[in-house]
């Protein structure tokens, strides 16, 4: 098995990490993070193609987003809150407190947290 790359602390780009926070289902991603902690990659529960979750997870944890940990046959996906915090104090604060005042409206405007929606695309 190939290692799995993850950006130094000192290396995480701002331009990359708001790419990569410029997709809903990400967002929704990310969220789901900062809510458990911690979660296995097939515990999150997103109708979208695997394959395409797996892309999505591989953006955020090269831009410095998560962290990927194996156990066994598991991948366990996180936060990277500290490393994110030293970068860009208060970045995924601000982050997560616009998705929560989006969570009464989201379903017209944010679609991953309409999981009907989001099911339709590839």
């Amino acid at each position: 098995m190939r290692a799995i790359f993850h950006p130094a602390a000192e290396d995480i780009q701002l331009p990359t990490v708001l790419y990569a926070l410029s997709d809903p289902i990400r967002l929704d991603i990310v969220r789901r993070l900062a809510a458990s902690g911690e979660e296995a990659c097939g515990h999150i529960d997103i109708p979208i193609p695997s394959s395409t979750l797996s892309h999505h997870y591989k953006v955020l944890r090269e831009s410095g987003i998560t962290r990927t940990r194996l156990e066994g046959t598991q991948r366990f996906i996180s936060l990277r809150e500290d490393d994110l915090n030293r970068r860009f104090p208060g970045l995924l604060q601000a982050v997560l407190a616009a998705l929560g005042e989006r969570e009464g409206t989201a379903a017209a405007n944010f679609p991953a947290a309409d999981s009907g929606v989001a099911s339709g695309k590839s």
